[in-house]
């Protein structure tokens, strides 16, 4: 080693090295110790834990790059967070938070003393206690870790509008394996030098997944390197095992990188010119379970696959394996780090950064703490003009987009829109007026014609729904807002981290100290409906089952009907905490039921009548109607018409759900409704058509414990469907107005009875359509341009 690498005298060396083994012991004794906690007596087996649970492959090389980044905060005052990617590599963020003294802080049971140790110690995974990834119950955690994957587009979109930010990413070598981790690293394209912070990506190369090399590890220097130079970084090399060396090399690249981001930072904010420059990563290749047994019963454990979860098993049995736990944690020298009362030593505490600089308790990691509301115009003032309901046709997110267009514009700094590549296709082109697209890669001439990119865009756009779910992820759990848009057939991309973001926020309602965060809002669009061109492959609306399957607690989902519903809907999320909203409505021109008034009483009650639809005021009903989504909505009003129409005495209650979760027993939801009200909507007894954008089984499972719901039958999408015309795919699956009444005719009894005739209208404006549609490859003209011609309100 040169000269030049030796930053650490000979005394920091010492206490660093002291930490960081301080920080292994730790890690080490919450996988084995319920007793015993100091090693202060002969380690026996019912000190042991009797399941033996936790992975410590990482732990070491976590820590070790912990404590490095600790003495450049106490240096350099950086504001920093640590991201760890590794899956289940809670030990070494949970080591280095006690011994921050934070983890105390928040849980005064776990004190920094021998009794609070004993019950860190107890609780990791442990029943009652605390998972083996950094769950939401981690100090100084924004990051569950338990898919892998995200963490660096969580690191990435932490730093987005924080420019003095800093977030230290632990990419685990198994993690680089996914392609969610793969496509992050072109995240650096989209990173402004001037206003946002700075991302320090680590590949931590240990070797081994669980059972098998990892990929990137068994590949020459030569060509990571060029695999890191490919995707824009600057890639600095940590290698080795000698504790001693590792430490020098260590702290001088860590410094090398942290003084390069400054200077990159400083030379685009002087000059107020955004380039994209080649940041710095590293590449951290230590061995797995480092400083953990090297060997048992004559097999190799470190720098192998057999450290990654527990190094030593079968302690409890075996005294042997016994004796080897306890030659290896006495091996950290537990009484040269801990005083009598089993605290860190002063001189070792002296090495932690102090308040809110501690990793473990930086306030961006507890994002609630920092968020502020969003600036909100009216939305009332973006209001379609309904002079007759249902007679214009107009894009709901085309007028969406001119809202959001002034969310942009008043709040430049703490709100941003995702899509993939589709904010235009989805019609909320009208945002870049306020904003273009964040863009620092290359520009040619030619974008400038309708390119809308800006290296200061609000707009976040890249064909990866992991990548920008990632983003927006890091960007609310730090305190900022969003909206994200993207086709329903490919929505499903992003079901695993909806989940994972979704029981995150479900645990955080269980911890009082995590403050509450802004909204997950997504907007689905470009729905199933209106696949008529792109075929069977696009139709696919069963995000909806996905979500339904979550904590009543932190979801949500909205069909707004028509363009004022979904301006009021969104306001609604917009303001929100704490939920996963998901909003369904097309892009495409659809009718406008309600005017704003009507349609913010409606989206407010969630569910109701449309007494202007509905003729059974005052009596009771042969036949209720609903309806949930755009489309259906627009088929159902039809099929009244056709039935008022036809059989001009039949009465009829026509119901629109807005709420998803209305259909829900309050018991079971709290945006439910009472069954009593249930029954005063829904009837008790009377047949009840339901309408509905996605899979019928949806809705059944929502009111299965409603004592009408043997009446109510579910028209939904089926699986069925290619290059169809609008109506024609309508048909295809039984959700159309001629299918719906048809319904009616069979579930009404005396119309079984009296509509026979009607009944065969119906068959044969069914034929016709279809007809049509292979011939002229368009629907009539009476579809098209269908309007209500009923009552108005």
């Amino acid at each position: 080693m040169s000269d030049q690498t030796n930053v650490l005298s000979t005394e920091e060396l010492g206490k660093i090295n002291a930490y960081w083994r301080a920080c292994n012991y730790l890690s080490a004794g919450m996988i084995y110790l319920k007793g015993n906690p100091l090693l202060r007596e002969k380690l026996k087996a019912e000190h042991i834990k009797n399941r033996l649970l936790g992975h410590w492959g990482s732990d070491p090389g976590q820590s070790f790059i912990w404590v490095h980044m600790n003495r450049l905060i106490k240096k350099y005052d950086l504001n920093a967070i640590f991201i760890s990617g590794p899956g289940h590599g809670a030990p070494a963020t949970l080591a280095n938070s006690y011994l921050e003294g934070y983890y105390s802080e928040v849980y005064p049971d776990k004190s920094c003393d021998e009794v609070g140790m004993l019950k860190f110690f107890k609780q990791f995974s442990f029943p009652g206690g605390i998972g083996s990834h950094c769950t939401s119950e981690t100090p100084g955690s924004i990051h569950e870790g338990g898919e892998l994957g995200y963490s660096l587009s969580h690191a990435y979109g932490a730093v987005f509008d924080s420019p003095d930010l800093i977030a230290t990413c632990v990419v685990g070598d198994g993690e680089a394996e996914t392609g969610p981790l793969a496509t992050a690293w072109h995240s650096n394209k989209f990173l402004n030098p001037i206003v946002d912070g700075a991302v320090l990506p680590i590949l931590h190369l240990n070797g081994y997944k669980i059972a098998n090399p990892s990929i990137l590890s068994r590949i020459s220097h030569q060509e990571l390197e060029y695999l890191f130079l490919g995707y824009g970084y600057q890639p600095y090399f940590v290698e080795g095992h000698e504790p001693e060396l590792m430490h020098q090399k260590m702290a001088h690249t860590m410094e090398q990188c942290i003084t390069e981001i400054k200077r990159i930072q400083k030379e685009a904010r002087d000059s107020k010119k955004a380039v994209r420059p080649k940041w710095p990563m590293i590449v951290l290749r230590s061995p797995k379970g480092w400083t953990g047994p090297k060997q048992i019963d004559g097999k190799k454990v470190e720098d192998f696959w057999r450290a990654h979860q527990v190094p030593i098993s079968n302690v409890t049995k075996s005294p042997k394996h016994l004796e080897a736990v306890e030659e290896w944690f006495k091996s950290y020298k537990p009484e040269e780090l801990f005083d009598e009362s089993g605290a860190l030593i002063a001189e070792l505490k002296e090495l932690a950064p102090t308040g809110d600089r501690r990793m473990s308790a930086n306030p961006h990691a507890n994002g609630g703490k920092l968020r502020k509301p969003l600036l909100m115009p009216r939305f009332q003032d973006y209001a379609v003009k309904v002079e007759k309901n249902a007679h214009e046709y107009i894009s709901p997110t085309h007028v969406l987009g001119t809202f959001l267009k002034d969310v942009v514009k008043k709040n430049l700094h703490n709100f941003r829109v995702f899509g993939p590549d589709e904010t235009a296709s989805n019609k909320l082109d009208a945002i870049y007026e306020a904003s273009g697209k964040t863009w620092l890669a290359d520009k040619l001439p030619e974008d400038e014609d309708g390119g809308n990119l800006s290296c200061d865009g609000r707009v976040m756009e890249m064909l990866s729904e992991h990548t920008l779910q990632g983003w927006f992820e890091g960007y609310v759990l730090t305190g900022r807002h969003g909206f994200f848009s993207t086709y329903e057939s490919f929505v499903h991309v992003i079901d695993s981290m909806f989940n994972q973001h979704a029981k995150w926020l479900a645990s955080c309602r269980e911890i009082k100290w995590r403050a509450p965060i802004s909204s997950i809002n997504l907007l689905i669009t470009s729905l199933v409906w209106r696949q008529d061109h792109n075929g069977f492959t696009h139709q696919d609306p069963g995000f909806l089952d996905v979500v339904a399957n979550k904590s009543p607690d932190v979801v949500r989902v909205y069909m707004p009907p028509d363009a004022n519903c979904l301006l009021s809907v969104a306001d609604h999320c917009l303001k929100s905490v704490n939920y996963f909203n998901v909003i369904v409505s097309d892009k495409q021109d659809h009718l406008t039921f309600l005017d704003m008034e009507s349609a913010i009483a409606h989206c407010t009650k969630g569910i109701g009548i449309w007494d202007w639809v509905s003729n059974d005021q005052g009596v009771e009903p042969d036949v209720v109607i609903a309806c949930a989504g755009d489309v259906p909505t627009m088929e159902a009003v039809a099929a009244v018409q056709i039935l008022n129409q036809k059989i001009p005495d039949l009465k009829i209650r026509f119901i629109n759900v807005v709420d998803l979760y209305r259909l829900m027993n309050d018991r079971e939801h709290p945006h439910g409704l009472r069954d009593s009200d249930f029954d005063s909507l829904f009837t008790m007894d009377k047949p009840v058509i339901f309408n509905f954008h996605s899979y019928s089984s949806l809705i059944h499972k929502l009111t299965y414990s409603r004592k009408n719901h043997s009446n109510i039958h579910v028209r939904g999408y089926k699986e069925k469907g290619s290059i169809n015309t609008p109506l024609e795919l309508l048909i295809i699956n039984g959700v159309d107005r001629f299918n719906l009444c048809i319904d009616v005719i069979d579930r009404v009894p005396h119309l079984q009875r009296t509509a026979a005739h009607v009944k065969e209208w119906l068959k044969q404006q069914i034929l016709e359509s279809v007809t049509y549609a292979h011939t002229e490859g368009i629907d009539r003209d009476d579809i098209r341009g269908w309007k209500w011609e009923g009552k108005q309100q």
